[in-house]
């Protein structure tokens, strides 16, 4: 046992590489499926080609960025003494690790398609299989190379500034290590908001494209082999619903393990693991979720064709939940001692395994309300689909509404989890809850990318003019991914307003303030400057698909008209122009938006200070995530509204399906929809966190801006008398 404490550290990285292996034998299976036919593997192809060339455009842009704000933070990390130059390298890694677990998504992706399809020739139960497997790659991947890679990086901090110089676990030497290590969550953060802004604008570009001029104007079906937008819409699937929620997913569990390990520096712990289990915890817990996702994927099944497929994902996902609920309990009773404090706030080891709970809960709920607003057969998307029926305006008004409306539970939920937490462990309680819900992050992902990969099949299976039965099958499984993608942006959304709490605790930690006046009047005016960056960052996303999608309108209406035969199918359209347009528009349109993200907390926290930059962060993080709900909600609610009719629906006793008028009204809203729910929906989680983690990097900076000896009391629980009389007897001195 005593070799087992002395140890512990080095079994998470060991976690991590479980997944990692587990995650390389599903791969190979999906590998080894039957592709189909000759036509099926072409048309596979150029999807997968597509793909691939966007990634490295946008890898070759986003390599630029990375080597420039690489050379900006080593010469940072040599200003301040808790801070080093290796966090550039820290940075840099991070940035590789965030890029490489959205390829690994976006490939086995591109290869599960084909081979869902073909396997939906032969049984739905064969389709699922094939499709989930090729998702839960992308799960294990992302959330093995996180827990990789922080273990391993934190092992190498620790004793390079810890071990090496005999300092206490909650020095000034343990604060530089956490540091460093912010600087692979920083490079994780950076590249998935790119890859999700970008992925976004492309996917969305193409989409709108196929639908308004491919069904609306044409009167084809969207995954027409006739359509020259098909190929570019099926691309973007993988580049932005694949490859961004990978690379969002993976930088949500970065940050919210690194600020609960921030955070449990502050613990003076009487442990057994040398004063480090509160820092060692969330990494742990990460580890254990990681290994019973594993388990929990081999519940994801059905036998026959009448079976759910959504009660299907629900197995895993729950089982997962329960499992690693139960885990936690003897992780947290064997690590933290009986009793700890945090910043004056007293709590047990029994407390914070209650906020893991807390944690867990808020995660399950938030996933259960957005299934209910975004799932065919509910409430509020019937009242879309019965509102299809008297016009486009009345569809629109109605996803509005249910987008608005969708904020009220969640927000409850997630309030309740904030004061939950807080109540039972303090900051630390929060941090951890934030952790407990992401140490599913493996089965959430899982679910998440089978729906591209579904959607990919339905496309495959329509350009290729498969039997009837087999568009069916993969039009049930596509239905549901609709469902889980929704619920997996409501679990992303959720985790990052937690996330970002932790995160902001920490930096007011290490920016040294102890607390943020809303009555001053600069913090006031950073407060509602906050708030309003979300809706610029919105409208600059939606922007940016609104004009890439008319350049893309534009040039499936050219094809059209100037290639004869296309209709006839004597022709093959232009799919590579398609592809082209919507790379060079994604790539050149998502530069702005990111460059808000990393910039403005940089300009605000060097010009006024931590207490303004903190109600920056504030009022980014309220907006942010009610922006981010409304929008991802009222897209997905559009988006099975449009879906209902394809099945076939009744309103006030008459049946409508597809091409009718109702139907058409749909077609619109969901259109409208897409941006919101694939783009700048999304986009928001990973904005509120990146801003709260520029901010810690610039902590140790900007408190030594100010020069009130207030904001120089780091991570000392002073009252503000003992400082004024600090402050008195340095005069006298004088």
């Amino acid at each position: 046992m005593d070799f087992l404490y002395s140890n512990i550290i080095y079994l998470i990285p060991i976690l991590g590489l479980v997944g990692i292996f587990v995650m390389l034998s599903k791969s190979a299976w999906v590998s080894k499926q039957d592709p189909g036919d000759e036509n099926m593997r072409t048309l596979s192809g150029y999807i997968a080609d597509g793909a691939m060339a966007f990634l490295k455009a946008e890898w070759k842009i986003l390599s630029y960025f990375a080597v420039i704000a690489a050379i900006l933070l080593a010469y940072s990390g040599t200003l301040v003494e808790t801070s080093s130059p290796i966090i550039a390298v820290s940075f840099l890694i991070g940035a590789f690790t965030s890029a490489f677990a959205g390829y690994i998504g976006m490939n086995i992706a591109t290869k599960a398609n084909v081979r869902t399809t073909q396997a939906a020739r032969t049984s739905l139960a064969q389709a699922l299989k094939v499709s989930f497997t090729g998702g839960s790659v992308m799960g294990l991947g992302v959330a093995g190379l996180a827990v990789l890679g922080l273990g391993t990086l934190f092992i190498v901090f620790y004793q390079l500034y810890v071990v090496s110089e005999g300092a206490s676990v909650n020095g000034e030497e343990m604060e530089k290590a956490l540091e460093v290590l912010a600087g692979f969550s920083l490079g994780a953060e950076s590249i998935a908001l790119f890859a999700r802004v970008g992925g976004g604008i492309y996917t969305k570009a193409a989409d709108v494209g196929a639908d308004l001029v491919g069904k609306v104007e044409a009167g084809i079906p969207e995954d027409d082999v006739r359509n020259p937008a098909t190929i570019a819409d099926n691309v973007g699937d993988n580049v932005g619903d694949v490859a961004g929620m990978g690379a969002d997913l993976f930088g949500s569990y970065v940050a919210t393990i690194l600020a609960t390990m921030v955070l449990g520096r502050e613990i003076v712990s009487e442990d057994k693991f040398g004063g480090i289990a509160p820092v060692l915890l969330p990494m742990l817990i990460a580890g254990l979720g990681l290994i019973f996702s594993i388990i929990s994927t081999s519940f994801v099944k059905i036998k026959n064709e009448s079976d759910n497929v959504q009660n299907a994902l629900n197995m895993g996902n729950w089982s997962s939940i329960i499992l690693t609920a139960i885990a936690s309990y003897f992780a947290v009773t064997w690590m933290l001692p009986e009793t700890m404090e945090i910043r004056g706030y007293k709590f047990s080891n029994t407390d914070a395994f209650l906020a893991i709970i807390v944690g867990l809960i808020v995660g399950a709920l938030m996933s259960l309300i957005t299934e209910y607003y975004t799932a065919m057969g509910k409430r509020p998307v019937i009242s879309i689909v019965n509102q299809s029926s008297t016009g486009h305006a009345t569809n629109i008004i109605g996803g509005l509404a249910v987008g608005m409306e969708s904020t009220l539970l969640p927000i409850l939920v997630l309030a309740s989890g904030i004061y939950g937490s807080y109540y039972f462990a303090g900051l630390y309680g929060v941090a951890i809850a934030a952790a407990g819900m992401m140490a599913t992050t493996a089965m959430q992902l899982a679910i998440d990318a089978f729906g591209p990969i579904a959607d990919n099949a339905g496309g495959i299976a329509e350009m290729s003019q498969l039997p009837e039965d087999v568009r069916h099958r993969t039009d049930n499984l596509d239905a549901v991914g609709n469902t889980t993608a929704a619920t997996g942006k409501g679990f992303a959304i959720a985790s990052a307003a937690l996330t970002s709490l932790a995160l902001f605790a920490a930096f007011v930690g290490v920016a040294g303030i102890n607390s943020i006046d809303i009555y001053k009047a600069n913090v006031l005016a950073g407060l509602f400057v906050g708030g309003m960056i979300p809706y610029i960052f919105s409208s600059l996303a939606i922007s940016a698909v609104g004009r890439a999608a008319m350049d893309m309108v534009q040039e499936v209406r050219r094809q059209f008209r100037d290639i004869p035969g296309i209709m006839e199918y004597k022709a093959k359209p232009e799919y590579e122009r398609c592809v082209e347009i919507s790379t060079k528009a994604s790539l050149r349109e998502m530069m702005l938006p990111g460059a808000i993200a990393l910039i403005v907390p940089i300009i605000i926290g060097f010009a006024f200070g931590p207490e303004v930059l903190g109600g920056l962060l504030a009022g980014v993080t309220v907006s942010g995530v009610l922006m981010g709900m409304f929008q991802s909600n009222a897209g997905g609610a559009w988006d099975n509204a449009k879906k209902s009719f394809e099945k076939g629906v009744e309103i006030d006793g008459e049946t409508h399906y597809k091409k009718s008028e109702p139907h058409k009204a749909s077609v619109t809203g969901d259109t409208v929809g897409d941006p919101f729910k694939d783009t700048s929906g999304p986009s928001m989680n990973i904005l509120i966190k990146l801003m709260s983690i520029v901010s810690l990097i610039i902590a140790p900076h900007i408190a030594q801006v100010d020069n009130s000896d207030l904001s120089k009391a780091k991570f000392k629980q002073e009252s503000k008398a003992e400082i004024a009389i600090k402050t008195v007897q340095k005069k006298i001195k004088l």
